[in-house]
């Protein structure tokens, strides 16, 4: 088994946006047919990672992502805890 997809439903659609890519993901801003505009980014492994707003009976609550950056990202070598604008937990760790 393996993962190829993650949806984070949020209603700070743009401060995750800037979180994220901040990060390093390359979010691209995307619609499906008639479907809400949102961001997907492509991982090295094929994982697509998308960001959607959140609607009433969508909403992502408590989470924790792990994430593995490359060495030149913009964080220093190591292990990272960081908090998103929803406050989901982010483990991140730079190679």
């Amino acid at each position: 088994m393996s993962l190829d997809l993650i949806v984070v439903y949020t209603s700070r659609l743009d401060a995750c946006h800037e979180f994220y890519a901040s990060l390093g993901l390359t979010l691209v801003r995307e619609r499906h047919g008639s479907g809400p505009e949102h961001y997907a980014a492509t991982l090295a492994d094929g994982t697509v990672v998308e960001l959607y707003p959140a609607r009433p009976d969508r909403l992502t609550g408590y989470l924790r992502l792990g994430l593995v950056l490359a060495a030149d990202s913009p964080l220093p070598r190591g292990r990272h805890l960081l908090t998103d604008p929803d406050g989901r937990s982010v483990d991140v760790r730079v190679g």
